[in-house]
């Protein structure tokens, strides 16, 4: 057993010494300008979050360089323990624009640079041959106008395409206000187009960033919509029509600059995938940047809990068949952050419970806490063998901790919510370590 752990070290070893080694010869390629132009706008792009998975399926025809496969593209591990990312960079910081929230606003001092679409082809190119990403997220500032700045974009994405041959995943942002010519003519090169909202309301937006308006942004996305029919409609006539978007869109909101609430938000977001097609929405939990702006909120740390709780209730309305109004109305119009919305409506809703694993419906499972989908489709098959058991319950993959309030089954003992009461349950379920960590996230502390 020493034996072989010592061998698993020597080669650990061996593979981080030629991986150290890969880093300095890269950098030895890249001109010292371009170098300078990647730590700046690399590090620029972080706040743009909106470029989880690509949802995408693309095969590898001869003579190109890369794949787009089914299960996505992002920042983390697949379920299959492979790590995969994007290549994530702005175009360029400098911009027209001078948003309240936005480290590249124009009258902030910060050195302003620029990649050329010859330049930031090649690179991603170089970075993907030596494995280091595997598609490219592109964003940018605007310069000029938003058309002038959509065109630099798509010579990026088209020289990948066309003189490189990449066939690897890329998302790109669509600027506001780009004509419909222009994001056409990105959506047949790329896998997704997005456009952020950036602010959840017009009010809000115009405070913020006077010199944009929602119509500049709901515009690219009718656009993005109509292709994405108009292209079904030829692929049906022409099995060979390329695709347009494949990825469908996404978009992002900016949660905390501003005093709406998760009823305001995820009725928004409710609207866009009702509406829109929206592949995603994502909320990003506002950053103080920008120290001197007294229209911006002072917060000591973003609102990550808030932010998470907006990612669970969208979780429930795109997989779980919960409606906005049943996580958030007029009469509750902010998320429970000591508890995810799922057990909050629970707890709202006694007289739900308990129900009968081994009878009910696949749509009441599904409203269990404690139980996902995948584990309550597991049930229904499961159930058809016998009366399931708590302990069936836990292989499966249900958390009993939670579900055990909200469930009966052959052996559970009655001691539901309806028993012993929703406040006596919140407090066995209520996550302490949470409310300590992050205290005060939905308090807004304007200067005024």
């Amino acid at each position: 057993m020493k034996q072989k752990k010592n061998q698993f070290l020597l080669l650990f070893k061996i593979l981080l010494t030629k991986f150290v080694k890969r880093i300095p010869l890269l950098c030895n390629m890249i001109k010292e300008s371009t170098l300078e132009k990647l730590k700046i706008l690399a590090d620029a792009a972080k706040y743009d979050v909106s470029c989880a998975s690509s949802g995408t399926t693309r095969g590898n025809p001869a003579k190109t360089l890369g794949t787009a496969a089914g299960w996505g593209i992002c920042h983390s591990f697949t379920a299959d323990g492979r790590c995969i990312s994007l290549f994530k960079i702005l175009m360029t910081n400098h911009c027209i624009y001078d948003c309240a929230y936005c480290s590249n606003r124009r009258t902030n001092e910060l050195k302003r640079v620029a990649f050329t679409p010859q330049e930031l082809a090649e690179l991603t190119i170089e970075f993907y041959r030596r494995n280091y990403i595997e598609g490219l997220f592109l964003s940018s500032g605007v310069i000029r106008n938003p058309d002038y700045t959509m065109e630099q974009m798509i010579a990026v994405v088209k020289e990948l395409r066309e003189v490189h041959r990449f066939n690897g995943y890329i998302h790109m942002k669509s600027i506001p206000g780009a004509s419909q010519l222009l994001v056409n003519r990105a959506g047949m090169y790329v896998d997704r187009l997005s456009v952020n909202i950036e602010i959840p309301t017009e009010e809000s937006l115009k405070k913020l960033a006077p010199e944009k308006d929602y119509l500049s942004v709901w515009k690219p996305m009718k656009y993005i919509k109509q292709g994405i029919l108009e292209n079904s409609e030829d692929r049906k006539k022409f099995s060979k029509t390329p695709k347009f978007v494949p990825a469908g869109q996404s978009t992002q909101m900016i949660i905390g600059a501003t005093p709406e609430n998760d009823n305001q938000i995820l009725t928004l977001a409710s609207k866009l995938y009702n509406v829109e097609s929206m592949k995603r929405v994502y909320y990003s939990g506002y950053i103080h940047i920008n120290q001197n702006d007294d229209r911006l909120p002072v917060l000591q740390q973003p609102p990550l809990v808030r932010e998470h709780r907006l990612y669970q209730a969208d979780w429930l309305m795109r997989f779980y068949n919960f409606q906005v109004n049943e996580i958030v109305n007029e009469e509750n119009p902010t998320l429970d952050l000591e508890i995810d919305p799922k057990i909050s409506w629970a707890l709202r809703h006694p007289d739900f419970f308990p129900i009968d694993v081994n009878t009910a419906p696949y749509e009441a499972i599904l409203r269990i806490p404690g139980v996902g989908v995948l584990s309550a489709k597991k049930i229904i098959t499961a159930r058809r063998y016998g009366k399931l058991t708590s302990e069936q319950l836990k292989k499966i993959g249900v958390v009993m901790k939670r579900a055990k309030y909200f469930i009966v089954c052959r052996e559970l003992p009655m001691n539901t919510v309806n028993e012993v009461s929703p406040e006596y349950v919140r407090k066995q379920l209520i996550d302490n370590k949470t409310k300590e960590k992050y205290p005060g996230q939905l308090k807004f502390d304007f200067v005024v």
